[in-house]
């Protein structure tokens, strides 16, 4: 093990943080989570012991950036020292910078790691590392599409030869339609579920479009009598449930697409998009984007992973941040 440690690339969701370690891929992929005592603040747990922890659930991070600074800190300190495991070096990380952030904003992101014991940091544009973690050849072409669907947002970028060149954010991203899948099953069977059964439900439906009569099954509370129960959901009511979210994306990339050089529309009609992020495995969602962009839509091989991926290449082959025209110190 060298001396200044190992090199580490780190995906910071509002979710889930992955890490990559230099030679080994991913070794870490837990929430994004803090765990504290509702009435002293005292921490409980980090990632996935916090899940399962009684007390109060933080998410200290929101699009890619610290929500809460210290909590943040505390879980970036956690994960590092987790898979690092040496006692006395700090290791070099790169994370990825979320696109159209201020400079404080990446001050706060640089700050916040080094407080965390990372002792260089190398940021990379987010959508540039979710391309090269989706197989996209950012270097030697223009004209492809990323959509990262997220737990808090939707990031939407454009890019051409290594380089972000159009870029927008949707508020919401999975969480707006794990919330729209938790009103319609309130609406059409009563029943109450959290956020995270909503997801669940989202995943069980599956990514592909067809069958349209299967169901998943949803447990929750009944609305009247608070009791425990559960519903069968058919997979057709949750490609309803999550229009009006996707609708808004959809909105959002046609206007991004439509502010485009024609030369570069051109190209976009010839490549496409590529979909990653948890968002990316909703049921049917290629063929809608691929309606409202008229452009070929692509799904990455490991959409959750792809952002983790595209900064282990970095960290991989360091060399590569400088021929990425996005990259910075």
């Amino acid at each position: 093990m060298s001396v200044l440690g190992h090199d580490l690339a780190m995906d910071l969701g509002a979710a889930c943080t992955r890490i990559y370690v230099k030679g080994k891929g991913i070794v870490l992929d837990e929430p994004s989570a803090v765990a504290r005592h509702a009435e002293t603040g005292k921490v409980l747990g980090y990632g996935a012991a916090a899940v399962d922890v009684p007390g109060e659930t933080c998410w200290p991070i929101s699009d890619g950036l610290p929500a809460d600074g210290e909590l943040t800190r505390r879980l970036i300190r956690y994960f590092v020292r987790k898979v690092h495991g040496h006692p006395f070096a700090r290791p070099r990380v790169v994370l990825a910078l979320p696109d159209g952030c201020t400079r404080i904003d990446r001050a706060a992101l640089r700050d916040v790691a080094f407080e965390a014991e990372a002792r260089d940091i190398l940021l990379i544009p987010h959508a540039l590392a979710a391309a090269l973690g989706a197989g996209v050849p950012v270097k030697d072409c223009a004209g492809w599409m990323v959509i990262d669907i997220g737990r808090d947002a939707a990031r939407i970028a454009v890019l051409s030869y290594g380089a972000v060149v159009a870029s927008g954010t949707v508020p919401g991203g999975g969480h707006a339609m794990s919330r729209s899948i938790a009103r319609l099953v309130e609406r059409e069977h009563g029943l109450l579920i959290d956020e995270a059964e909503a997801e669940a439900a989202k995943r069980r439906a599956g990514s592909e479009w067809k069958p349209l009569d299967r169901q998943v099954l949803v447990h929750g509370r009944d609305a009247e009598t608070g009791r425990e129960r559960t519903a069968a959901l058919p997979v057709q009511l949750i490609y309803e449930a999550t229009r009006q979210p996707v609708e808004t994306i959809e909105r959002a990339a046609v206007g991004i697409v439509e502010d485009c050089p024609a030369e570069l529309v051109a190209d976009l009609g010839e490549r496409g998009a590529v979909l990653v992020g948890g968002g990316a495995l909703l049921r049917g969602l290629c063929r809608r984007m691929r309606t409202a962009l008229c452009m070929p839509v692509r799904r990455a091989e490991r959409p959750l992973e792809s952002v983790a991926l595209g900064l282990g290449h970095c960290v991989d082959d360091l060399g590569l941040i400088a021929k990425l025209r996005g990259g910075a110190r």
